[in-house]
Protein backbone atom coordinates (compact mmCIF):
# COMPACT_ATOMS: atom_id res chain seq x y z
CA UNK A 1 0.00 0.00 0.00
CA UNK A 2 1.32 3.44 -0.85
CA UNK A 3 1.22 6.29 1.61
CA UNK A 4 -1.22 9.12 0.98
CA UNK A 5 0.28 12.30 -0.43
CA UNK A 6 1.90 14.60 2.09
CA UNK A 7 -0.57 16.80 3.88
CA UNK A 8 -0.21 20.49 2.98
CA UNK A 9 -2.93 22.51 4.66
CA UNK A 10 -3.31 26.12 3.50
CA UNK A 11 -2.36 28.11 6.58
CA UNK A 12 -3.76 31.50 5.57
CA UNK A 13 -7.31 31.01 6.92
CA UNK A 14 -5.96 29.53 10.14
CA UNK A 15 -3.52 32.40 10.59
CA UNK A 16 -6.31 34.92 10.03
CA UNK A 17 -8.52 33.14 12.56
CA UNK A 18 -5.64 33.10 15.09
CA UNK A 19 -5.04 36.82 14.54
CA UNK A 20 -8.69 37.66 15.05
CA UNK A 21 -8.99 35.53 18.19
CA UNK A 22 -5.85 37.08 19.65
CA UNK A 23 -6.55 40.59 18.37
CA UNK A 24 -3.29 40.73 16.44
CA UNK A 25 -3.09 43.16 13.54
CA UNK A 26 -1.62 42.11 10.23
CA UNK A 27 1.24 44.57 10.77
CA UNK A 28 2.18 42.88 14.06
CA UNK A 29 1.93 39.42 12.46
CA UNK A 30 4.20 40.72 9.70
CA UNK A 31 6.78 41.71 12.32
CA UNK A 32 6.48 38.27 13.95
CA UNK A 33 7.23 36.50 10.67
CA UNK A 34 9.63 39.12 9.29
CA UNK A 35 7.55 39.81 6.20
CA UNK A 36 5.49 42.75 4.95
CA UNK A 37 1.89 43.36 5.96
CA UNK A 38 0.88 42.76 2.34
CA UNK A 39 2.49 39.29 2.49
CA UNK A 40 0.32 38.44 5.51
CA UNK A 41 -2.68 39.67 3.54
CA UNK A 42 -1.75 37.49 0.54
CA UNK A 43 -1.23 34.44 2.78
CA UNK A 44 -4.62 34.93 4.40
CA UNK A 45 -6.31 35.38 1.02
CA UNK A 46 -4.54 32.26 -0.30
CA UNK A 47 -2.94 34.34 -3.05
CA UNK A 48 0.54 33.30 -1.87
CA UNK A 49 1.98 30.40 0.11
CA UNK A 50 4.54 30.92 2.86
CA UNK A 51 8.13 29.83 2.24
CA UNK A 52 9.11 26.60 4.07
CA UNK A 53 10.90 28.42 6.94
CA UNK A 54 7.96 30.78 7.45
CA UNK A 55 5.50 27.90 7.16
CA UNK A 56 7.32 26.05 9.94
CA UNK A 57 7.08 29.14 12.17
CA UNK A 58 3.36 29.54 11.41
CA UNK A 59 2.72 25.85 12.13
CA UNK A 60 4.57 26.17 15.45
CA UNK A 61 2.30 29.09 16.34
CA UNK A 62 -0.93 27.38 15.24
CA UNK A 63 -0.39 23.79 16.42
CA UNK A 64 -2.73 22.56 19.13
CA UNK A 65 -1.46 22.50 22.69
CA UNK A 66 -3.19 21.25 25.79
CA UNK A 67 -2.26 24.23 27.96
CA UNK A 68 -5.26 25.06 30.11
CA UNK A 69 -7.20 23.14 32.72
CA UNK A 70 -10.12 22.90 30.27
CA UNK A 71 -7.85 21.43 27.58
CA UNK A 72 -6.49 18.88 30.06
CA UNK A 73 -10.06 18.01 31.06
CA UNK A 74 -10.89 17.38 27.39
CA UNK A 75 -7.86 15.09 27.11
CA UNK A 76 -8.99 13.20 30.23
CA UNK A 77 -12.50 12.78 28.81
CA UNK A 78 -11.01 11.32 25.63
CA UNK A 79 -8.66 9.05 27.60
CA UNK A 80 -11.49 7.81 29.83
CA UNK A 81 -13.96 7.20 27.00
CA UNK A 82 -15.13 3.62 26.55
CA UNK A 83 -15.38 4.30 22.81
CA UNK A 84 -12.47 4.01 20.33
CA UNK A 85 -11.58 7.71 20.04
CA UNK A 86 -8.51 9.86 19.87
CA UNK A 87 -7.70 13.55 19.71
CA UNK A 88 -5.19 15.00 17.26
CA UNK A 89 -3.96 18.48 16.41
CA UNK A 90 -6.12 19.58 13.49
CA UNK A 91 -3.10 21.06 11.71
CA UNK A 92 -0.25 18.62 12.37
CA UNK A 93 -2.21 15.44 13.18
CA UNK A 94 -0.07 14.94 16.30
CA UNK A 95 -1.69 12.60 18.80
CA UNK A 96 -2.87 14.56 21.85
CA UNK A 97 -5.07 12.04 23.70
CA UNK A 98 -6.33 8.50 23.18
CA UNK A 99 -8.95 6.23 24.75
CA UNK A 100 -7.92 2.83 26.11
CA UNK A 101 -10.08 1.05 23.54
CA UNK A 102 -8.30 2.92 20.71
CA UNK A 103 -4.88 2.32 22.30
CA UNK A 104 -5.66 -1.42 22.45
CA UNK A 105 -5.65 -1.42 18.63
CA UNK A 106 -2.02 -0.21 18.52
CA UNK A 107 0.97 -2.57 18.56
CA UNK A 108 3.06 -0.10 20.59
CA UNK A 109 2.31 1.66 23.87
CA UNK A 110 0.30 4.82 23.30
CA UNK A 111 2.95 6.82 25.20
CA UNK A 112 5.30 6.16 22.27
CA UNK A 113 2.81 7.76 19.87
CA UNK A 114 1.86 10.83 21.95
CA UNK A 115 2.99 13.97 20.22
CA UNK A 116 3.75 12.15 16.96
CA UNK A 117 1.87 12.86 13.75
CA UNK A 118 -0.44 10.05 12.68
CA UNK A 119 -0.69 11.49 9.17
CA UNK A 120 1.84 9.05 7.62
CA UNK A 121 -0.56 6.23 8.60
CA UNK A 122 -3.61 7.78 6.92
CA UNK A 123 -5.52 5.77 4.34
CA UNK A 124 -6.28 7.03 0.85
CA UNK A 125 -9.86 7.65 1.98
CA UNK A 126 -8.69 9.75 4.93
CA UNK A 127 -6.36 11.74 2.64
CA UNK A 128 -9.24 12.29 0.21
CA UNK A 129 -11.52 13.51 3.03
CA UNK A 130 -8.76 15.80 4.31
CA UNK A 131 -8.45 17.37 0.86
CA UNK A 132 -12.14 18.41 1.00
CA UNK A 133 -11.95 20.25 4.33
CA UNK A 134 -11.14 23.68 2.92
CA UNK A 135 -14.01 23.58 0.44
CA UNK A 136 -16.34 22.66 3.33
CA UNK A 137 -15.22 25.68 5.36
CA UNK A 138 -13.65 23.45 8.02
CA UNK A 139 -10.99 25.99 8.99
CA UNK A 140 -12.91 29.20 8.30
CA UNK A 141 -15.13 29.77 11.31
CA UNK A 142 -15.46 28.83 14.93
CA UNK A 143 -18.02 26.08 14.28
CA UNK A 144 -17.45 23.37 11.72
CA UNK A 145 -19.79 20.49 10.92
CA UNK A 146 -18.82 17.00 12.05
CA UNK A 147 -17.88 14.83 9.09
CA UNK A 148 -18.58 11.12 8.68
CA UNK A 149 -16.96 8.90 6.05
CA UNK A 150 -15.62 5.41 5.35
CA UNK A 151 -11.95 5.08 6.31
CA UNK A 152 -10.58 2.26 4.18
CA UNK A 153 -7.61 0.28 5.53
CA UNK A 154 -3.95 1.18 5.87
CA UNK A 155 -2.29 -2.21 6.42
CA UNK A 156 -0.18 -0.82 9.28
CA UNK A 157 0.72 -3.09 12.17
CA UNK A 158 1.79 -0.11 14.28
CA UNK A 159 -1.52 1.80 14.12
CA UNK A 160 -3.93 -0.26 12.04
CA UNK A 161 -6.93 1.40 10.45
CA UNK A 162 -9.68 -1.05 9.55
CA UNK A 163 -12.58 -0.50 7.19
CA UNK A 164 -15.11 1.43 9.28
CA UNK A 165 -17.14 4.60 9.56
CA UNK A 166 -15.29 7.52 11.08
CA UNK A 167 -16.44 10.86 12.47
CA UNK A 168 -14.28 13.96 12.72
CA UNK A 169 -15.32 16.79 15.00
CA UNK A 170 -13.24 19.96 15.15
CA UNK A 171 -12.83 21.42 18.63
CA UNK A 172 -11.40 24.80 19.54
CA UNK A 173 -8.95 24.72 22.43
CA UNK A 174 -8.51 27.49 24.99
CA UNK A 175 -5.73 29.24 23.04
CA UNK A 176 -7.76 29.26 19.81
CA UNK A 177 -5.88 26.39 18.19
CA UNK A 178 -7.94 23.48 16.95
CA UNK A 179 -7.98 19.77 17.66
CA UNK A 180 -9.88 17.00 15.94
CA UNK A 181 -11.82 14.32 17.77
CA UNK A 182 -11.63 11.11 15.73
CA UNK A 183 -14.31 8.51 16.48
CA UNK A 184 -14.89 5.07 15.05
CA UNK A 185 -18.63 4.57 14.61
Amino acid sequence: MTSPPLHHTPLGPMLKRWRLLHRVKQSHAADMFRVSQSTISRWEARAQEAEPEQRARIEALLKARLDSAADHALARLVACSSQPVHLVCDLTHRLLACSASRAAEFSVPVAGLMGRSLWPLATEEIAAQESTLDSLGWREGIAAPALEFATGTNGSLLVPIHQSQCRWTRLTLSDGSTARLVETL
